[in-house]
């Protein structure tokens, strides 16, 4: 990728991501992409990631080890009274020069996994759909699911502005979503029941390693206090649950995890802010695999990222296929639209 088009990506992360979400990420991006030396910096990044999210990941990572350089001072995650973000480039860039080697090591080795649970407000009304359509045990397998947050989906307790509580009522992850739009969707006061939780993914991560654990915060934005709280007390549940999480490509996978899981089960396969990280090839290979699947037996598929942003529900039932948009969400689960 040339420089011009890695300065698109940071002026298109700031104005479509960033704003309204990170005022420092957002003043970040778009110096970043004026500036040749860090846009060469991001280079080294493994082809196919979102570069933005993987540089600012990679700062915040050394940030977060302990780095104690004058940058931290502007960042909400690692200071009481953080510093004028519009003042933050020449600091952030001398700490890019200081930890180059540091940054490119990171920018080679690692992926962007945001395991992020807010998604899960989004996750939930879709999964009731799902159980109400197949009155069935749910077989859940996610793809991407880096450490596997999102498959306990149904022990977190949802609030959507109503002044009701879905999902498991008691539980400390306790998620608000906002719902845009003329349509509120049908959803279960008590959760569906879930028979299988499979998660698939190139590289899982394990949160009983405390690096790994450190590279899952510091994907969390600076500003987003309530996301960091939630990730720890999702975190502090996984740790206990009995999650199958399987290392390896996913699409390659999926026809012999699809095909362990018993009849007596509505097998649903979902994924969120993943695709876009499949080649063009591996999607269609991704659909390919599905429908066949479906030929032999009934299969949801939740995901976003294919073709577009939005939030879709495909679902073969006796061999057919019927194929619902549900409408935008954003990226972190904040708010939702409901289209079906």
């Amino acid at each position: 990728m040339n420089l011009e088009m890695m300065a698109v990506r940071f002026r298109r992360f700031a104005a479509e991501e960033c704003r309204g979400s990170s005022g420092l990420y957002e003043q970040l991006s778009l110096a970043i992409a004026e500036d040749g030396e860090l846009l060469a910096l991001c280079s080294f990044a493994k082809k196919g990631q979102p570069v933005p999210n993987l540089l600012f990941g990679a700062v915040h990572y050394l940030l977060l080890k302990g780095s104690g350089h004058e940058l931290r001072e502007y960042y909400p995650s690692l200071t009481a009274n953080p510093r004028n973000k519009e003042e933050a480039f020449l600091p952030f860039k001398d700490f890019c020069r200081t930890y180059r080697e540091e940054i490119i090591s990171l920018l080679q080795s690692k992926l962007v996994q945001t395991n992020e649970v807010g998604r899960c407000a989004y996750l939930y009304p879709a999964f009731c759909h799902i159980y109400r359509t197949a009155a069935k045990p749910l077989a859940c397998i996610e793809i991407g699911t880096s450490a596997g947050l999102l498959l306990l989906w149904d022990q977190y307790s949802y609030s959507y502005g109503t002044g009701e509580v879905f999902g498991n009522a008691s539980s400390e992850v306790r998620i608000r979503g906002e719902i845009r739009g003329g349509s509120f969707p049908a959803m279960e006061k008590d959760p569906p029941p879930v028979s299988h939780r499979i998660g698939l993914d190139l590289h899982i991560l394990d949160l009983s390693d405390p690096e790994d654990e450190l590279w899952l915060l510091a994907l969390i934005w600076p500003e987003h206090e309530e996301r960091r709280e939630l990730f720890f007390k999702a975190s502090r549940m996984a740790k206990e649950a009995a999650l199958q999480l399987i290392e390896g490509d996913g699409v390659a996978l999926l026809p012999r995890i699809a095909g362990q899981i018993p009849a007596d089960s509505a097998l649903c396969i979902f994924h969120t802010h993943v695709a876009n990280q499949i080649t063009r090839e591996g999607k269609i290979r991704l659909l390919k695999e599905i429908e066949t699947i479906g030929k032999r037996r009934d299969v949801f598929h939740l995901y976003n990222n294919i073709a577009d942003g939005e939030l879709h529900l495909d679902y073969f039932i006796n061999g057919q296929k019927i194929e619902k948009t549900i409408g935008k969400t954003a990226g972190h689960g904040r708010w939702f639209e409901w289209g079906i």
